[in-house]
């Protein structure tokens, strides 16, 4: 083989280191290589970072261009080279490069990698575990008895003593995820419960639920974070048992809506102000001078009837805003 790669490489480059590539990921598939291998593998030959997600399996391995592991929570560029492992999408192989269309040596890295990735997959996870509504409420139900839920678990592909975190998309019906920070998430608003051992998931789920509501579109006149962890609220989670979801908002919300509908920019400039370290980076992050900032917290202070620029001011406004979220139907 590499006397063949040799005498193509003087005929046509991208002949010969494709045909290198080959020869490459055949060594690590008679080896019976993991999956970690394989994904640096495929890195180290690309000259750039290498990710493999697999959602169904729970898998998630991102390894640099020099080799070392390092993992991700930011969603893959929907431009970079990738290859897909299995129907519907739930599990790729990407190449971190951004072009729109992938080399021919880098093609044939996704794609060997890729079937040598599959069989690892086949071999030590087997069959991606069930992803049934049911059997997921019944995990999620604390009244359900715990031999039911256990089974449930089981039927998931769920690890017993491993910790878990329950899912409540606004979009979507309840999911149950891995444990770790770097879980993969679902698109749009998401509240996302504790890691719990499995047969807790009942509190977490109950926490997701929770979280949600301090969720936002962020958009101008929705400002805030999409997804929120309910272990990084802490004590202002207590704020979701005072104001009732669709009931009579605070006065402070209530002043509020009324100044945002009359000012378009005021929601977004204050979300920046409380969301920020100082004044200067609340300027820089809706990208006005810092002298227009100011301007537009004296107006918002005229239109709320309260300072916004005292510790005590911007404590006010930062419930305000959350309680906005907390509100809502």
């Amino acid at each position: 083989m590499k006397e063949l790669a040799g005498r193509l490489t003087a005929l046509d480059p991208d002949a010969g280191a494709a045909v290198r590539v080959i020869a490459y990921f055949d060594r690590l598939s008679e080896a019976r290589a993991g999956l970690e291998a394989l994904v640096r593998g495929a890195a180290v030959l690309a000259g750039v970072p290498a990710r493999l997600i697999d959602v169904e399996r729970r898998v998630q391995v991102r390894v640099e261009a020099d080799g070392t592991r390092r993992d991700s929570g930011v969603p893959p560029d929907p431009g970079w080279p990738t290859t897909v492992l299995a129907p519907g999408g739930a599990a790729a192989l990407w190449l971190e490069r951004a072009e729109a269309t992938p080399s021919v040596v880098d093609a044939v890295i996704l794609e060997r990698a890729a079937g040598a990735v599959r069989l690892v997959l086949d071999r030590t996870r087997g069959r991606a575990p069930v992803d049934d509504p049911a059997l997921v409420e019944t995990v999620l139900d604390a009244a359900a008895p715990e031999a039911a839920r256990l089974h449930a678990a089981r039927g998931l592909g769920l690890e017993i003593t491993a910790s878990a975190r329950a899912l409540a998309p606004l979009d979507g019906r309840p999911r149950i995820v891995a444990g770790r920070a770097d879980a993969v998430l679902p698109a749009g608003r998401v509240g996302v419960g504790p890691a719990v051992p499995v047969l807790d998931l009942p509190r977490s789920w109950a926490d997701a639920r929770t979280a949600l509501r301090f969720t936002a579109q962020g958009t101008a006149q929705d400002p805030g974070p999409k997804i929120v962890y309910a272990d990084e609220l802490g004590g202002v989670a207590l704020l979701a048992d005072l104001v009732a979801p669709g009931a009579e908002p605070p006065p402070d919300v209530q002043a509020l809506e009324a100044a945002g509908a009359a000012t378009p920019w005021l929601l977004g400039t204050l979300h920046a102000v409380v969301s920020t370290a100082s004044l200067r980076a609340a300027a820089a992050e809706i990208n006005v001078h810092h002298s227009t900032l100011q301007d537009r917290l004296s107006h918002a202070e005229h239109l709320l009837g309260w300072p916004l620029r005292t510790p005590q001011g911007r404590l006010r406004l930062q419930l305000a805003l959350t309680m906005r979220h907390l509100a809502r139907p």
